[in-house]
């Protein structure tokens, strides 16, 4: 019968250790059933599993690693595995994949230590852990605002309850400010290609209606109603046309003013320059205006933009707008459209929103993410992002901070 050992190497990382373990093994046509190697703080820990042919004999194939490893000053473990552990293992690999992405300004051992007794509750296996984020210097660190940390973890298996796992993610992201996504790991989670925005207090950090209240000094008004209708307490359509009732009269050129003060949302822009970079198509979905969204498509480079139009007669804003209301049905309908007419499937689709109206197409995206979102929406999505930037979204689909670095190499910029 063959022979299944467990190689396992650790210690000092430097170039050549994988091929001098790799050399001897093929001097002896062992079969590699499996392979995994990780480098952290430069310490090397290297696991090869293998089949020794029956014409092969084990014990000077492991006399010689050995004699390597100790030359090469590191250590090396044999494990024999029984052929049923192994069929067994083999099995496995039917099992339903995971992704656990935790999302912080900096990953703590509770933070983790949370996370991972959830996942053994849930009976999930953890195949490997993996951090997307890049490096940080200790010195600093403490007053950076702007720190991003990420580790992404790949589970198998079929939660016990998955609902009642959710819920305990989502308690631990609020107890340990944090953000906890869980996907199933499939080819669409690797493969999105469209991803659609709300604008107002998504990708803008302000509700530009409330800006424009200001300006006509109805601001305390429509700021009541405004919030009202994100926490779903208002009809939407009804709210909407209250609030731009309000601002008839203003001036025309309180538009531009409150352009100009317009502030992106943390990570918008590196967001939309990587997502370009990588051939991504995106859009503006918006219960706001048409002329902030346009003004945003350029700044940007969006390549849809779908709002509500303001309109204006004789250089003053009549109270009114143009056509339908954007409101959350119309975004799902034109999220369905433009995906339509690309030729992308839904679930290759990502949406993010703050506000009850975004909901509907936050459900029916194959991946909807409630971006510092008020708690009804944060509980409702089936992710959600709020102590990162919107640059966030990055680690939900795999992107590495090293792989925009690369982006930046290859002539990209923000």
């Amino acid at each position: 019968m063959r022979d299944i050992i467990l190689i396992q190497v650790s210690g000092g990382d430097r170039p050549g250790l994988t091929a001098a373990f790799t050399r001897i093994l093929a001097q002896y046509n062992l079969n590699i059933l499996d392979i995994g190697q990780a480098v952290i703080h430069d310490t090397l820990s290297l696991g090869l599993l293998v089949e020794v042919p029956p014409t092969a004999e084990s014990s000077p194939m492991l006399k010689d690693l050995l004699f390597e490893a100790h030359k090469l000053k590191v250590s090396v473990r044999f494990l024999p595995i029984d052929h049923d552990r192994y069929e067994d293992w083999v099995a496995g690999q039917g099992k339903d994949r995971y992704i656990i992405t935790m999302l912080a300004r900096k990953i703590t051992a509770g933070q983790l230590g949370d996370v991972t007794a959830v996942v053994a509750e849930n009976a999930l296996n953890i195949d490997s852990i993996n951090r997307l984020s890049g490096r940080v210097h200790l010195e600093g660190e403490e007053a950076n605002d702007d720190a991003r940390a990420c580790i992404e973890i790949s589970v198998r298996g079929k939660p016990n309850n998955p609902e009642a796992m959710r819920a305990a993610f989502l308690e631990i992201a609020n107890q340990r400010n944090m953000d906890i996504a869980f996907q199933k790991d499939s080819a669409f989670r690797r493969n999105r290609r469209l991803v659609v925005f709300d604008m107002d207090s998504t990708l803008i950090e302000s509700e530009v209606i409330d800006e424009l209240a200001q300006e006509a000094g109805v601001g305390e008004q429509v700021a009541a109603i405004t919030e009202r209708a994100m926490r779903g307490e208002l009809d939407f359509d009804q709210s909407f046309r209250e609030r731009v009732a309000l601002l008839k009269g203003l001036d025309a050129r309180a538009l531009q003013q409150v352009q100009q003060r317009i502030r992106l949302t943390e990570g918008a822009e590196r967001l939309i320059g990587t997502l370009k970079a990588l051939g991504y198509r995106t859009a503006i979905l918006s219960g706001g205006f048409t002329w902030f969204g346009e003004y945003l498509q350029q700044k940007l480079g969006i390549d849809h933009v779908h709002a509500n139009q303001l309109e204006i007669e004789n250089g003053h804003v009549t109270g009114r707008v143009v056509g339908s209301i954007v409101n959350g049905q119309r975004k799902a309908e034109l999220l369905q459209d433009i995906a339509r007419r690309e030729g992308i499937s839904l679930e290759q689709v990502i949406a993010v929103g703050d506000g009850a109206n975004d909901l509907p197409m936050l459900g029916i995206a194959g991946l909807g993410i409630a971006f510092r979102a008020k708690p009804m929406v944060k509980e409702t999505a089936e992710q959600a992002i709020s102590t990162l930037g919107l640059d966030g979204i990055l680690y939900l689909i795999g992107v590495r901070d090293r792989d925009q670095a690369e982006l930046l190499a290859a002539g990209y910029r923000e």
